[in-house]
């Protein structure tokens, strides 16, 4: 059971198009600064929807990685990548949003350069194991 259903989906899309329809009525009026907010509001409102559902990638993620004996050290990183996709993804919409791409850009570094730094330990691992299968 995932726990998703097809309402969940259509609230999300709902939720999408009513602030969408909301944030271009705020623009022409030129109230951007609430558009803004809008925007940033409703993104929260559908990350929070999101981020319970997740549990379920988790246990089912947290499942496999027993099944194959993953170390559980390289399993939390790999989740821990994950989320800092999704939150920096996030974030850097909502400076698009803003019109700040030039910040935006700025906060996907930050996190691919996090990712990587994060990654190191199982990059080395996976190179080790390389170096120890090559004759």
């Amino acid at each position: 059971m995932t726990g998703w259903d097809v309402m969940d989906i259509v609230q999300i899309v709902g939720i999408g198009i009513i602030s969408t329809i909301l944030i271009i009525l705020l623009r022409q009026s030129n109230k951007a600064e609430f558009a803004l907010l809008v925007s940033a509001i409703t993104g929260m409102i559908i990350f929070s929807m999101v981020i319970d559902k997740m549990r379920y990638v988790i246990e089912t993620l947290s499942s496999l990685a027993r099944n194959v004996n993953m170390e559980f050290t390289y399993f939390s990183t790999i989740l821990k990548i994950i989320g800092i996709a999704y939150i920096v993804e996030f974030g850097a919409q909502i400076s698009r949003d803003a019109g700040e791409n030039a910040i935006a850009s700025k906060i996907e570094l930050g996190g691919k350069v996090i990712m990587m730094v994060l990654a190191m330990p199982i990059i080395l691992a996976l190179l080790d194991l390389i170096m120890k299968v090559l004759p």
